[in-house]
């Protein structure tokens, strides 16, 4: 015959697996309070940096790839002898070969491609690059229709903390939930 005492440690036992329910959706809750935007949308331009290696005349790195948007930067200082950047078709030109030089390049929407660049006066040593455009990604273009979009990135900030709310609602609802159904 079960006393009280034996029907409490069934609780205990269904109050700890609906505690660990609770703990775990309302952590996982916490997690989804993050930002939610997307990473595209945080990252103005990407910067690459192109340098001289002087003891081997040669661009380091010597070939990059970007993404359309981002900028090269091709940056020495102190160097014992000259040096530039000019792309073979002229796109970009950092000007008289220089011992210092700081020249920044943004290639923008469209330019994707190869581009192939060299120091002019070190060219027949081998003191050449290359850099790879790719395409951006597609942008998502605002909807002109009646037709309705849920983007997460059209959540204002106030919206957020109420999803962290509606899903421990929801975690307490499931382990109300549990809880009677083991009763």
């Amino acid at each position: 015959m079960e006393t009280w005492i034996d029907n409490l440690k069934g609780v205990k036992i269904n109050m700890r697996r609906a505690f660990s329910m609770l703990l775990a959706l309302l952590l996982s809750s916490m997690l989804l309070q993050g930002d939610l935007t997307p990473l595209a949308e945080e990252e103005e331009s990407d910067e690459v940096i192109i340098t001289v290696d002087s003891t081997n005349l040669r661009f380091s790195p010597s070939s990059v790839t970007v993404t359309e948007g981002d900028t090269v930067r091709f940056f020495w200082s102190g160097q014992a002898l000259p040096h530039n950047a000019v792309e073979s078709n002229e796109v970009f030109d950092s000007g008289e070969p220089q011992r210092n030089v700081d020249y920044s390049f943004t290639f923008e929407l469209g330019t994707n491609g190869t581009y192939d660049f060299v120091c002019e006066p070190h060219a027949a040593l081998g003191m050449v690059g290359q850099i790879i455009v790719e395409p951006a990604p597609p942008t998502i273009e605002n909807n002109t229709t009646n037709e309705t979009n849920l983007n997460v990135s059209d959540m204002s900030e106030d919206t957020l903390p109420s999803l962290s709310v509606g899903l421990t609602l929801c975690a307490v609802g499931a382990s109300v939930v549990a809880f009677r159904r083991d009763h």
